[in-house]
């Protein structure tokens, strides 16, 4: 056996901690900023690409919410099979891996000729997105000592909104950057062709902002020159812990993903409701086994090398079940509730709009506008609470944390979808203070995941707790455009109405938080302790 290699000098030792955060924060931002980049191009890319393959371009909506669909089980899918690996061949092997992955087939979907193409780019590229953020939160916690964690869990959720408010400033003046870069393509003497090509057939350079999604690839070459390996997972693999991993085990992940694909398919075809409960039931328990069965078969065959029985087979399986839970409330939260904030104010701008007898030019003009503030309030609103969600967790204790960050949510969506019915102050401010409380939560998830594992299984473990929240919200987001059609009437209630349409959805499914209020207190209190060994 080598001899432990020896420790860092402290400056490299710091040189080395602040690598590894710019690396996670990077990588995440980019994470946001390809999550956001596409439903900015999705209409038109989605529409050409229909016609192109002789079908009604119409249908682009309900194409949009299957490959949305698809990318949150993607990415669920990759949370555990790149954290599998990063728990396997180290965790800035595995983050390379994972970057290289959703940037360049981000730039594939640029590329490609039918809706098909585009549905299984976004799914490979998911992967990869999904992988990411658990292997970036594993080597940044390992890194940096006990007392920082807080703060750099804040900074590390906060990172994927920078890059959603980055194409909120880009779509503000999308109109004038597209001509302008068609003034450059012609200057260099592009064919029409060509030009026709890249710009799409309405000017919306939906492929050549596509390609654009490649260029964070650049960012592997400074992860593997820059960023040290973990010394806990050195240690670990020092210790022959990382070698009861087995490849096969990875093919149950690959069934598991099965579940959900199903999940989806069965709510979005025409199936009588028994047959869908039925089949979500039956798909939550595939993609449940599937995704932990690496985890569980690791677990059997490191029982021996276990010292602490609370991380033993039992707890840690108990424990990611529970984490799993929790971060399905923050993205069903999310996903399904408060995501369609910008849908939502375009209508209220369509309304006002009607209401002005605004011109076309008008209506589009302030709809856009409209668009945009929401967007850009929302993420500079989720920057901010993700760094308090992490902070508050630090101060409070976790549990406790969670708690009030689930009664905030709940108190802001409310505000939001049912006291707004135009465009006015309101709207913005709440969808300021909506996007800070609900965004919170991936401030405190990066903060308290790590804290559950044991460095052997963390990258696995809280990839799966963090990623299978997916699933639930990718059933749960779809459930909005069925509630939207099964209440087409507002419903008043005490002589307050709430009106149908997004606000009596979305209401609906921000009730998920009221579940989180009640599963906190049977996860354990974390503040103050060391990583797990």
């Amino acid at each position: 056996m080598n001899a432990p290699a020896a420790p860092a000098s402290p400056p490299a030792s710091r040189r080395g901690q602040w690598m590894a955060l710019a690396a996670a924060f990077l990588g995440w931002m980019f994470d946001g900023f390809e999550m956001g980049l596409f439903p900015l191009v999705s209409r038109p890319a989605l529409m050409e690409l229909l016609e192109k393959v002789g079908k009604d371009s119409d249908d682009w909506k309900f194409w949009n919410s299957v490959i949305t669909a698809a990318f949150l089980i993607g990415a669920a899918t990759g949370g555990v099979l790149f954290g599998w690996l990063g728990d396997r061949i180290g965790r800035v092997r595995s983050m390379t891996l994972s970057v290289l992955t959703y940037t360049l087939f981000m730039g594939l979907c640029g590329f490609a000729r039918s809706p098909n193409e585009i549905f299984v780019f976004r799914f490979v590229a998911a992967l990869g997105m999904g992988g990411e953020w658990s292997l970036g939160v594993s080597l940044v916690m390992e890194l940096w000592p006990n007392r920082s964690r807080g703060v750099l869990a804040g900074l590390i959720g906060a990172a994927s909104n920078v890059g959603f408010l980055l194409i909120a400033l880009i779509g503000l003046s999308l109109g004038v950057a597209l001509e302008t870069l068609r003034g450059w393509l012609t200057s260099m003497g592009t064919s029409e062709a060509t030009m026709t090509y890249l710009m799409g057939q309405d000017n919306s350079a939906w492929r050549l902002l596509m390609m654009i999604g490649a260029v964070p690839a650049l960012l592997t070459f400074f992860i593997r020159l820059f960023v040290p390996e973990s010394q806990k997972w050195l240690h670990a693999k020092e210790q022959g812990a990382t070698s009861a991993w087995a490849t096969r085990d990875l093919i149950a992940v690959l069934i598991g993903t099965l579940g959900p694909i199903g999940m989806v398919y069965i709510w979005v075809e025409p199936f009588p409701l028994w047959m869908r409960v039925a089949g979500t039931v039956a798909g939550t328990l595939v993609a449940l086994v599937g995704y932990s069965y690496p985890v569980a078969k690791y677990l059997q065959r490191s029982a021996h090398t276990v010292t602490d029985p609370s991380h033993g087979y039992g707890p840690t399986m108990r424990r990611m079940l529970l984490a799993a839970c929790l971060s399905g409330v923050a993205l069903l939260g999310t996903w399904a509730s408060f995501q369609n904030a910008v849908p939502w104010v375009s209508d209220l701008a369509n309304k006002d709009a009607a209401r002005e007898n605004m011109t076309a030019v008008q209506a589009a003009t302030y709809q856009s506008s409209a668009r945009a503030m929401t967007q850009i309030l929302a993420a500079i609103g989720a920057i901010l609470g993700t760094m308090a969600g992490a902070l508050l967790g630090d101060k409070l204790g976790r549990r406790s944390a969670y708690f009030v960050l689930c009664l905030l949510s709940l108190a802001s969506s409310l505000w939001f979808f049912l006291s707004n019915t135009s465009y006015t102050n309101n709207v913005l401010i709440s969808v300021f203070v909506g996007g800070a409380t609900t965004a919170s939560f991936y401030g405190w998830l990066p903060l308290y995941l790590p804290e559950l594992f044991r460095t052997s299984v963390r990258a696995t473990g809280q990839g799966f707790a963090f990623n299978f929240g997916r699933v639930i919200a990718a059933v749960g987001a779809i459930q909005v455009g069925n509630l939207i059609r099964l209440f087409k009437d507002d419903l008043t209630i005490g002589g307050f109405t709430i009106h149908a349409g997004f606000p009596m959805a979305c209401t609906a499914m921000s009730m998920i938080y009221v579940v989180g209020m009640i599963i906190i207190w049977f996860a354990p209190e974390t503040r103050g302790k060391p990583l797990p060994e």
